[in-house]
């Protein structure tokens, strides 16, 4: 009798370790620090950043529940001098129907597109770290010939998101780093099972919402042939 008692007592510890372990709703304050040196690159740069400028700070939310995410920079009505030197891309993800919303600032333009989930194969390795508390493994995206992304995921929050258009990894990314170091997502703040409100995770309304592969289609066919095309596309569209 006493051992049947002891049995239910761990299965109900059991059961109640995997609940609170396993975290769906959570609001995650990321830090992205970026090495202007790195991110823009010539001889001349160092004429108008200076060394001791050259880590540029820039702060963001992430909102998850089970299958809506929305990634956004936080609101400030602080305004640097050298804010546009970095951009702050909103990202909605809905995991259920493999869509996202994205809202990218293009030479002074705001664009409104929805696509699908970007499709990443992903390298899991044995590396780990702890990262605002949470254990994480490390895992590899080789984005092309010179470009390789480091993730680290937990596997305690569930939805399978992360900064920027970052998905496809079974837990939640707290980190996330271009290989050169010159982009660096970590995590500083995670508030478990906040109140979120429906409209936080709803995409806004526009009247003129584009493709990716339209924007791609009509900037190519006036910049393709210029040697920046490719690059700048990369980064904006391939990586973030």
């Amino acid at each position: 009798m006493m051992k049947m008692k002891w049995i239910n007592t761990f299965f109900v510890f059991l059961i109640g370790y995997n609940l609170s372990a396993q975290v769906t709703n959570a609001k995650i304050i990321f830090e992205r620090k970026t090495n202007l040196f790195k991110k823009y690159k010539g001889e001349r740069t160092k004429d108008w950043i200076k060394e001791e400028n050259k880590i540029k700070i820039d702060v963001f939310e992430l909102i998850i529940s089970d299958s809506l995410s929305v990634f956004k920079p936080q609101e400030s009505d602080i305004r640097e001098q050298m804010d546009w030197l970095t951009q702050k891309n909103t990202t909605y993800h809905n995991l259920n129907s493999k869509t996202r919303f994205l809202i990218k600032n293009m030479w002074g333009e705001e664009l409104y597109l929805k696509d699908s989930i970007i499709k990443r194969t992903w390298k899991i390795t044995d590396g780990t770290r702890k990262i605002a508390g949470y254990n994480c493994r490390k895992a590899i995206w080789q984005a092309n010939d010179t470009t390789k992304i480091y993730a680290w995921f937990s596997y305690d929050l569930t939805p399978s998101v992360g900064p920027e258009s970052y998905t496809g990894l079974p837990g939640t990314i707290l980190g996330l780093a271009t290989e050169d170091g010159g982009v660096i997502y970590f995590a500083k703040k995670i508030e478990l099972q906040p109140l979120i409100a429906a409209s936080d995770l709803q995409t806004p309304k526009k009247k003129k919402v584009k493709t990716i592969s339209e924007v791609k289609l009509d900037m190519e066919s006036r910049f393709g042939k210029e040697k920046w095309f490719k690059p700048m596309w990369d980064e904006q569209f391939l990586l973030w």
